[in-house]
């Protein structure tokens, strides 16, 4: 059975609670806005600070630090961090941290959800590829609009509004700070369109995959 589960999901998907569900079905650990409380603690951000910077500011200088290249930009507006000869923009810390955290969670088989975690632990060279089950989580467009409209009580035009821009900040957060592009079949292994079966049958699916992969 797989040790590590990283669910990556459209807004309105559900992919958060399928997330939540499967990992209580398997005993493994749950780790989604928790991780933002833990790399608070490690790193001296406030949580506050970066639950509103992650996804919302894009920069390439990390990335373009990890692949030894240079990169002298920062983002507009942004405060920014000393490091040695070089700045580290607000977004390049909150991702660092949460990076570090993440590498940090395979004492224990986990659900992780979000924040590029599949990239980093596919990346990883103390993550055996074996363990590891990248997951993408969709939904029929009108499917994620309705519960985006019902959960933050709000009508369907500005629901759908929001469905667009938050699923375009993650596309474009993850494809900053990894090679890869967001929702790309060839980076998963598995899609899934919670519409298909509704959030708890394929609640059910995945448990009975993982139990058996």
């Amino acid at each position: 059975m797989r040790k590590y589960i990283t669910i990556s999901r459209e807004y309105g998907s559900g992919g958060r609670i399928i997330g939540k569900k499967v990992a209580e079905n398997l005993g493994y650990d749950f780790y989604d806005r928790e991780i933002i409380d833990m790399a608070a603690e490690h790193s001296g951000l406030s949580a506050d600070f970066i639950e509103k910077t992650e996804q919302n500011i894009s920069s390439g200088w990390l990335y373009n630090l990890l692949l030894g290249t240079s990169y002298s930009g920062t983002t507009v507006g942004s405060s920014v961090q000393q490091i040695g000869s070089q700045c580290l923009p607000l977004a390049d810390q909150v991702f660092n941290a949460e990076r570090k955290v993440i590498l940090g969670l395979t004492e224990k088989p986990c659900v992780v959800v979000g924040r590029c975690a599949d990239y980093i632990f596919r990346t990883s060279e103390d993550v055996d590829r074996k363990d590891l089950l990248n997951i993408f989580i969709y939904a029929d467009f009108d499917d994620k609009v309705k519960r985006v409209a019902e959960r933050l009580n709000i009508d369907e035009k500005a629901a759908a509004k929001t469905v667009q821009q938050v699923d375009k900040r993650r596309a474009n957060h993850y494809n900053t700070f990894t090679e890869d592009t967001w929702g790309d079949r060839k980076i998963y292994d598995l899609l899934i369109n919670s519409s298909t079966l509704g959030v708890d049958q394929t609640v059910d699916m995945l448990t009975a995959f993982i139990r058996r992969a």
